[in-house]
């Protein structure tokens, strides 16, 4: 049993940009008691392995690297009063905002009026991504890659593959050149890059072959990698790539390994929490913000979530009245709607996000339709393309009193 009790107003779980924005912002609205834990040894999150531009331009108007980003975003908390306490790794969420913590004294428990849980995303490892071969050294992801380049300054390959297309994918790109390795090839299993023109055009300047259409079916090697083995998905045909490392870019997932073990209600298409539009999860006393919501977003997007789930906490906590009860309209998405966020909205509650958030898994073209039963609330003609920002407003939806459902669907041409 934990030896020790710590009271707090606010407890956030994640010291990224979403954590950190958001504690800073708790501190500012007079929230006394805030505490950030992360089990990394220094604040930052994410851009904290990131050692090039640019991050900062809207938070802090400035050009900054990963690390100086961090910096800020913690330098900022702790000038603001956040208690920032790393190296505590949360190992339970209970009800009522209750939270077990290990840390290097010992067990703690943490009794919160309110918890924020901003623990991410990460990549999805070679491990899940079902390729053969046996398990050979130099494959890595490009968070990995970045830690050891940046933090503990190895130089893990020379001539790399570089798997997929995602913005992460030529940020590996950017801290390879940094550490001296050239990438021989970049591969992408579908027609077009993932991340928005001119991406494309970083491996072009550095003359690394873009090879669309091309999958990657096996890794060759024992003890190290010695190539990789393709296919063409037009021809079918396979070939061979000379290679001594491998890195897997992307396909994020939400960081919900604590959500998943608590008592809180998950969206099974995003992979996170379920929230209402107050960044509100299922236990009202607990809250979310960040990439946990919905993989994957920028650390600019995440600080300025993070910011505003702060002010809908500080409201809350103000707040006499316990406005869950209300009702509560749920969103259903459908293929090829791979998710949105929020997943329910508390009718009649003016405030919160300002949009839905949504994405598609597959290029489509057509009609975007979002109906209360056979009522048509919002339509548009788009093409959409997988991992962009789909905003709806959640204005627009003037659905009947008594709605309790909303369908979210795609009517492709």
């Amino acid at each position: 049993m934990p030896h020790k009790i710590l009271q707090v107003d606010v407890a956030i779980v994640g010291a990224g940009p979403a954590g950190l924005a958001a504690a800073t912002a708790l501190r500012h609205r007079g929230v006394d008691q805030v505490v950030v834990l992360d089990r990394e040894a220094q604040g930052g999150g994410i851009p904290r392995h990131c050692g090039h531009p640019p991050f900062g331009m809207l938070e802090f108007h400035r050009i900054l690297t990963g690390p100086q980003y961090a910096q800020r975003l913690v330098t900022q908390a702790i000038n603001a009063g956040v208690i920032l306490l790393t190296r505590h790794s949360v190992t339970r969420l209970l009800p009522g905002g209750e939270l077990e913590v290990a840390t290097p004294d010992g067990l703690v428990k943490i009794l919160a009026r309110r918890v924020l849980i901003a623990t991410g995303v990460r990549e999805t490892p070679r491990s899940a991504r079902l390729v053969t071969g046996a398990r050979p050294q130099g494959i890595t992801t490009t968070g990995a890659l970045q830690s050891m380049v940046y933090l503990q300054g190895l130089v893990p390959f020379k001539r790399p593959v570089v798997i997929g297309t995602e913005l992460v994918a030529f940020s590996a790109l950017m801290t390879a050149a940094s550490a001296g390795i050239k990438p021989v090839a970049m591969l992408e299993s579908g027609a077009r890059i993932t991340a928005r023109y001119p991406c494309q055009l970083l491996p072009l300047f550095k003359g690394i072959p873009l090879l669309l259409n091309t999958e990657l079916t096996e890794i060759l090697g024992i003890n190290t990698v010695q190539g990789v083995s393709v296919k063409d998905t037009k021809s079918g045909q396979s070939r061979v790539i000379d290679c001594d490392g491998v890195i897997f870019t992307g396909q994020f997932t939400a960081e919900a390994t604590l959500a998943r073990m608590s008592h809180l209600e998950l969206d099974p298409a995003s992979g996170g929490l379920q929230i209402d539009q107050f960044g509100r999860c299922s236990d009202p006393v607990y809250f979310a913000a960040g990439n946990i919501l919905r993989p994957v977003e920028t650390a600019g997007w995440s600080y300025r979530e993070g910011t505003s789930v702060a002010a809908w906490i500080a409201d809350d906590l103000a707040r006499v009245a316990d406005a869950t009860n209300d009702s509560q309209v749920i969103l259903n998405c459908e293929d090829p709607i791979k998710l949105v966020v929020p997943q329910r909205i508390i009718a009649g509650q003016a405030g919160g996000f300002k949009y839905l958030q949504l994405r598609v898994s597959r290029p489509v073209t057509g009609e975007l339709l979002i109906t209360a039963e056979n009522n048509q609330l919002w339509s548009k003609k788009m093409s959409l393309l997988p991992e962009r920002r789909i905003l709806i407003p959640i204005a627009a939806l003037n659905y009947p009193k008594g709605t309790q459902t909303l369908r979210v669907y795609f009517k492709e041409q």
